[in-house]
């Protein structure tokens, strides 16, 4: 538990509200489309109560439906959308990333950890016609990036080892590390180095490097990135040419996380 976050006492929490976040939830990928049956297996909850989310969903717009099927609607977007233009972090970062993209040619991300996931929620404009790198909002497996890395990196080692537990360690490349063993040794020199690259995790013929951005207090707010193609950086030209931008960067902004 974050003990900087102050307790809330049972009988302030609506349950309900609570579970009709968890129905949006449970659209995705492999879930574009819900029956209430299936919709119920993924929530834990009942068909009924979930047919009742999911037809509140449809009233209020964020949802919509054939009278069987189920699938969220582009209303849902103004939740992160809200995230993304009231939070402090993407709005801070913005004219630092946009510094250092203009420097090196390349695009540059900021990222959160959410649980098991790399949440980007800021970008630099493309510096050139050709842009590569994650949109603010996309999602991606934390254990195939490098912003994923290095925010494991700063975790405690007992909470670290839970996380690796707890992961699905999914196989997007001949390149992916899944064994558990071998991911907690790429954590830890990580946490050596204080920045981490890596190389064809997520998608064959693409490179990340990264760092951590932790505030005066060194707790962790996130992570700097740049994704680029490997036909145009080795690992050396990563480290020599793009890592001392992110450390430059990551080192002014601690004193104004």
């Amino acid at each position: 538990m974050d003990e900087s976050k102050p307790q809330i006492d049972d009988r302030d929490v609506i349950d309900s509200f609570a579970r009709g976040l968890q129905v949006i939830e449970a659209f995705s990928d492999e879930h574009v489309r819900l029956t209430p049956s299936e919709a119920a297996r993924l929530t834990g909850m009942t068909r009924t109560a979930a047919r009742r989310y999911l037809l509140t969903l449809v009233r209020h717009g964020y949802a919509d439906t054939d009278g069987k099927l189920f699938w969220l609607t582009p209303r849902v977007m103004r939740l992160s959308q809200s995230y993304l233009e009231a939070a402090r972090l993407p709005r801070l970062v913005q004219p630092f990333i946009q510094r250092i993209s203009m420097q090196s040619g390349e695009t540059v991300n900021v990222s959160v950890l959410d649980g098991h996931e790399v949440v980007y929620v800021a970008r630099s404009s493309a510096p050139r016609g050709v842009s590569i790198g994650y949109q603010a909002g996309v999602r991606v497996p934390a254990h195939v990036v490098a912003p994923g890395i290095v925010m494991l990196s700063a975790m405690a080692d007992d909470v670290l080892d839970s996380w690796i537990d707890a992961h699905a360690f999914g196989n997007f490349t001949s390149f992916t590390v899944t064994d558990r063993q071998d991911f907690r040794r790429v954590v830890l020199s990580a946490r050596a180095q204080n920045h981490w690259i890596t190389a064809q995790q997520f998608d064959l013929g693409l490179c990340g490097v990264a760092m951590a951005l932790k505030n005066r207090k060194g707790e962790l707010q996130g992570a700097i990135s740049m994704t680029v193609q490997t036909q145009a950086y080795n690992e050396e030209q990563v480290a020599q040419r793009l890592l001392p931008l992110l450390q430059d960067t990551a080192q002014t902004l601690r004193a104004l996380l």
